[in-house]
């Protein structure tokens, strides 16, 4: 017998304050799994840098982010993706902490935030988009 998908599936304009509504939809998929109000808490926080991240940086012609949660029995991932200009995640690290070292960086801790408070965070990004994808276990 095949499992029932139990996926959401958003897609939001890049406009100040859309992501807001990323998090009322990650907040009723949390209730729904019965994830503790710490958990969803924190998946709210790391969907608002990811949503940010995607308005700030992607550049995308369709100015649109899709947020697309996969409800599952140990976890929830999520994937939030552009359909922007992609990045190299290694370079912009090193960027990032060079600017740190020098003491001239006062943003960017986006993606740090965003492993902090997630299990699994994997960054996959070209020349067609980037999508940023995030796990929280149970």
């Amino acid at each position: 017998m095949n499992q029932m998908r139990r996926d959401v599936e958003l897609v939001i304009p890049m406009i100040p304050e859309m992501e807001l509504t990323a998090t009322k939809t990650a907040e009723a998929v949390g209730q729904f799994m019965k994830l503790d109000n710490d958990s969803i808490d924190e998946i709210k926080l790391a969907i608002i840098e990811a949503c940010i991240n995607a308005i700030e940086h992607s550049d995308s012609e369709d100015r649109r982010v899709s947020v697309g949660f996969e409800i599952g029995d140990e976890a929830l991932t999520i994937h939030i993706s552009d359909h922007g200009q992609g990045f190299d995640l290694s370079e912009a690290r090193d960027q990032l902490q060079q600017r740190r070292d020098a003491g001239t960086q006062t943003r960017g801790w986006g993606l740090q935030i965003m492993e902090g408070l997630m299990d699994e965070v994997r960054v996959d990004s070209g020349d067609r988009g980037t999508v940023i994808t995030m796990v929280k276990r149970r």
